[in-house]
């Protein structure tokens, strides 16, 4: 275990259980939001090093990792935003930070232009910029389904290779571990939203300095989008990471750090 992880917690917020991690303790703090298929855990290399200046809080997003699932719940965007706000309130955290990647990065703007409570910045990591009338994500959905599937029946780290070949051994066997946890209709509901909730109507909602980072390999934010993004709102600030995939800190962990630089801090 981390010196720099405090602990793992649960609160009541939105009507549904939120677990959490928190790092470092100390400084302003953050709440990062994961992907798609990316429990809490999933991000504690991450999280370390964030916590050496700040107090960092690492969501399981509902239907992934320890977080209330099951066919009840409501798996879309806004439920999903609605979430953190609540989160955010229910742990009295005054002014956070958020750091979404992929589909977190889409619950941080919603979260951040619903009103409900006030971040202090946006740090946005690649989010899928897909909707009705633009190209589709470039990720298909059986990626997802199938390695979930594997992974309920018990898969390990040389099973997940095949959908994940340039990770770690360390990244492959935390993947196997955590990734049953992931409840199939929530990953379904989320990747068809990214096609039918176009998220370029928010960002001319954006009032709080933010930070868009591309992956120069990912294949989701293309310069057509970045263009489109400046248009709507000229103030944010768009950092790429040349040599990276859409896992942005798995693929190019300094690149990351260095594209962030003192965002966080000023």
């Amino acid at each position: 275990m981390s010196a720099a992880l405090l602990y793992g917690g649960h609160v009541f917020a939105n009507g549904i259980r939120q677990h959490y991690l928190r790092y470092g303790g100390k400084g302003q703090p953050i709440i990062l939001i994961p992907g798609i298929t990316s429990p809490a855990i999933t991000w504690g290399f991450v999280a370390e090093r964030l916590a050496e200046r700040h107090d960092v809080y690492v969501l399981d997003v509902r239907g992934r990792g320890l977080s209330s699932t099951g066919p009840d719940l409501d798996y879309g965007l806004d439920a999903m935003a609605a979430d953190v706000t609540g989160f955010a309130m229910a742990l009295g955290l005054a002014a956070p930070a958020l750091l979404g990647h992929s589909m977190g990065a889409r619950i941080a703007i919603r979260a951040s232009t619903s009103g409900k409570a006030d971040f202090a910045r946006l740090v946005l990591v690649d989010p899928p910029v897909s909707g009705p009338g633009r190209r589709p994500y470039p990720s298909k959905l059986p990626w997802y389904v199938d390695s979930i599937r594997l992974a309920l029946a018990g898969i390990n780290a040389e099973g997940m290779k095949a959908f994940c070949p340039t990770w770690t051994e360390a990244q492959l066997r935390l993947r196997a571990e955590w990734l049953h946890t992931c409840f199939e209709p929530a990953i379904v509901t989320a990747f068809e939203d990214f096609h039918k909730d176009d998220i370029f109507a928010d960002f001319p909602k954006l009032g709080q300095p933010s930070m868009l980072m591309v992956a120069g390999r990912g294949g989701v934010i293309e310069p057509v989008d970045e263009d489109e993004i400046r248009t709507l709102n000229p103030a944010i600030e768009i950092t790429r990471v040349a040599n990276a995939g859409h896992m942005i800190p798995w693929d190019d962990f300094d690149g990351f750090f260095e594209a962030l630089g003192d965002f966080l801090s000023r």
